[in-house]
């Protein structure tokens, strides 16, 4: 796992998969690359070897990181001596220069590599240090008396960080009122940043002068808000200093910057050392470039089942390789490791689930206990997808289906007349008072058009082609009556086929069909959800298709027999024959009309979904729940069997658990109830059970984040930029949460500044 925490070499013949410079800054004519800045100890280019003037840039970006502590790895042991030995979580609490080097299986010293003076070889430096068996005591020298070099080195470090006691600072008068002028100003930027970052709204102006009647939103909401407060007016704008208006874009991204590390570093407080899946899917943004979003899923300390979004990173290949190396380069740079990692959950391309070359071989080769999961929705919309394509007459309905979208929408004069139908429809059912009149109820909607990649379109057509026939019916006409020779014939020939006993059998039967399973594929979409409860959901469907295979024919044909009577559609005789080719075929099987329909395409279209469930292994999907070897000790493993029979015995005699039907809600119990500390183990397997991913929807909606954010107008905003908008909006409900002063201190550290933060009054 070398490359995990570093970057690969840029000869390398793989490595232009993740853009070398996405991640560039410029301020003050200097620039540094963030790639440069690498989190493995063990792959960081010497201070010395940076520019002399971007130096103090470089150490801000590292001790904006942090050192590099891996909580959770599973260290690889190495014999010394007679025994098995490797680093230890342990030693990190109290040493906070302490580093792991992934990379190298070593140790070193983070205060020492940013400000150490002497080139004196040391292992904590240089090389890294691996003795683990004489580790604290070596710990202990190095850290060595009041004069060592690490202590001066640490010294270094905290003056750096207190930029009160520079010079600049020192020869400043009135430090006091500027500070808190300074305060004031900034205070009153991070409003308006918020706001925006919240509404995912732009920030810039095409024309940001003195004299523009609309300067951007950034600066006419700080203009709004200064008009309505005395205190902000005299601080900002034209009576703030020239050189610290902190209105500036790069002021603006620092400050977004800072509200993302902040709504990240709280994620990661949720997350502690917990076991964590990751969801992991790709879509192409507005300007044409490939962008993967990363979401962790796992069970906070409350015993409940979190997804969070984690970062968005531009790949220009969706090889699976490009995407390993992202994904590599996102846990680096957030201090998680892959030996935490319990499940990965994808969709179905060959680039993710692929046996030999997939994403998941790739992460389960480092991995074996981050068991791959295929994401349940998108299984599900594949077996929607088989119904509709595997039957020949369900696939020329939807044919004929999608024709009949496109002739109602095909211009805004058809637009027009189809939402005028409708409305004199409403109103007639209105005065007749069959719907009634309420908010919310009866708005404007319009046909949907089916498509094998979004979830639930098919039903959603065929539910609103339903609701609107007559509308529908009133368009085709019109056009037939006043439109071009072409489109008249393509009208009539809808007409005809919408008009026929089975188009109407067909869409009855696919919309009983297709209802069962979106109620599963929206249950599927749940944040919460979990494998046992989706076991559980899948099995209530094959159940109710099984029902509707055996007894549900008879009330099919009486609700389809109704809607021909109410549309004035011709009945046909059940058992009248008809011929299964065309007709000028010779030799055609003739067969009734009840074996057609009811052999043909009622047990042929309910089968499929039916049998496409079985392959829902369900014992095999369980069972992963006990396949996290490293997760138990052998000491563990045989008492497990034992507490779990205890663990029984407790829950069927206390009244709390009797109401509990889900896994998910178990978990949340046992916490509740502190249970989780006495049945440590069994929570342990209830906890790598939930971690499972279910769906990867929360993902999905993260490309419809993006395309709020990122918009046409916006199509040139950096990746760095655009990741960190997103991870605010998305996150809204955390970003909300985060005290103002946590996100100015974030924002002052990132850079020398002119002027300083006054102090709180208590």
């Amino acid at each position: 796992m070398f490359r995990y925490y570093g970057k690969k070499q840029k000869n390398s013949v793989d490595s232009p998969t993740v853009p070398q410079n996405m991640n560039v800054e410029e301020n003050n004519n200097l620039q540094i690359n963030r790639d440069d800045v690498l989190s493995d100890p063990g792959l960081r280019k010497p201070i010395i070897s940076f520019d002399v003037n971007v130096r103090d840039r470089i150490r801000r970006e590292y001790i904006s990181r942090g050192p590099c502590q891996p909580v959770g790895h599973n260290y690889p042991k190495r014999k010394m001596g007679e025994d098995n030995r490797s680093f230890r979580n342990v030693w990190f609490e109290g040493r906070p220069w302490l580093e792991y080097s992934i990379a190298k299986d070593a140790a070193f010293c983070f205060y020492c590599y940013l400000f150490r003076r002497s080139n004196v070889d040391d292992s904590f430096v240089k090389s890294g240090f691996t003795n683990w068996r004489k580790a604290t005591v070596k710990f202990v020298d190095h850290v060595g008396n009041v004069n060592s070099l690490h202590n001066q080195a640490r010294e270094l470090f905290d003056n750096f960080q207190n930029q009160r006691q520079s010079v600049t600072r020192a020869f400043t008068t009135g430090k006091e009122v500027i500070d808190d002028q300074y305060r004031k100003r900034l205070t009153a930027s991070l409003q308006v940043v918020r706001f925006l970052l919240r509404q995912g709204l732009p920030f810039r102006g095409d024309d940001e002068g003195s004299t523009s009647m609309n300067k951007g939103n950034f600066l006419e909401l700080l203009d709004w808000l200064s008009t309505n407060n005395e205190e902000v007016a005299k601080v900002v704008r034209t009576n703030a200093p020239g050189n610290a208006q902190m209105t500036s874009p790069d002021i603006q991204k620092q400050l977004t910057n800072a509200c993302a590390i902040e709504t990240t570093i709280s994620i990661l407080s949720d997350l502690g050392d917990s076991p964590f899946s990751v969801m992991v899917d790709e879509s192409r943004d507005c300007s044409v470039k490939e962008q993967m979003a990363i979401n962790i899923r796992f069970v906070d300390r409350r015993g409940y089942i979190i997804e969070r979004f984690l970062a968005m990173v531009h790949v220009r290949e969706t090889t699976a390789a490009c995407l390993k190396e992202a994904l590599d380069l996102i846990f680096s740079n957030h201090g998680l490791s892959i030996s935490r990692l319990r499940g990965q959950g994808y969709d179905g391309a060959s680039n993710m689930r692929g046996e030999f070359n997939g994403l998941k071989t790739l992460v389960l080769r480092e991995n074996p206990s981050a068991h791959y999961i295929h994401c349940f929705a998108h299984q599900l919309q594949l077996v929607v997808v088989s119904v509709c394509q595997v039957n020949r007459w369900i696939d020329d309905f939807f044919a004929y289906t999608g024709m009949i979208v496109n002739a109602c929408g095909s211009s805004c004069k058809r637009s027009d007349i189809f939402r005028q139908a409708e409305h004199d429809r409403l109103v007639g059912l209105l005065e007749n008072m069959e719907i009634s009149s309420g908010t919310g109820l009866n708005q404007a909607t319009s046909l949907c058009r089916p498509c094998d990649t979004r979830w639930g379109t098919h039903y959603t057509t065929i539910c609103r082609l339903m609701d609107m026939w007559v509308s529908v019916l009133i368009v085709l006409q019109t056009i037939f009556d006043d439109g071009l020779v072409n489109a008249r014939a393509t009208s009539h020939s809808l007409i005809e086929k919408m008009e026929t006993y089975d188009f109407v059998f067909i869409m009855i039967l696919m919309r009983k069909l297709l209802g069962m399973t979106n109620v599963l594929s929206n249950i599927l979409q749940a944040k919460d959800q979990n494998i046992e409860n989706a076991i559980h959901q899948m099995t209530i469907v094959k159940e109710n298709l099984q029902e509707l295979r055996d007894s549900g024919w008879d009330d099919l044909c009486i609700e389809v027999n109704e809607f021909c009577e109410k549309n004035s559609i011709p009945i046909i005789d059940m058992q009248a024959s008809r011929r299964r080719g065309s007709r000028q075929l010779r030799g055609a099987d003739i067969v009734t009309n009840h074996h057609f329909f009811r052999v043909e395409i009622f047990f042929e279209v309910v089968d499929i979904p039916r049998l496409s469930f079985t392959s829902f292994d369900i014992d095999k999907l369980i069972h992963l729940a006990h396949q996290y070897h490293d997760d138990f000790t052998l000491t563990e493993l045989s008492h497990i069997r034992q507490e779990l029979q205890t663990y029984v015995q407790d829950l069927r005699k206390d009244a709390r658990f009797k109401d509990l039907d889900n896994l998910g809600g178990l978990g949340k119990k046992m916490v509740e109830t502190m249970k989780h500390k006495v049945f440590s183990l069994t929570y342990r397997l209830i906890e790598l059970a939930l971690v499972l991913p279910v769906a990867t929807a929360s993902v999905e909606r993260v490309f419809s984040a993006m395309n709020i954010v990122k918009t046409r107008l916006r199509n040139k905003m950096g990746d760095v930029w655009m990741n960190d908008c997103l991870v605010v909006y998305i996150e809204k409900e955390i970003f909300m949460a985060i005290d103002d002063e946590l996100i100015l201190q974030r924002f002052q550290n990132m850079d020398n500044r002119r002027y300083q933060l006054s102090r709180l009054s208590s």
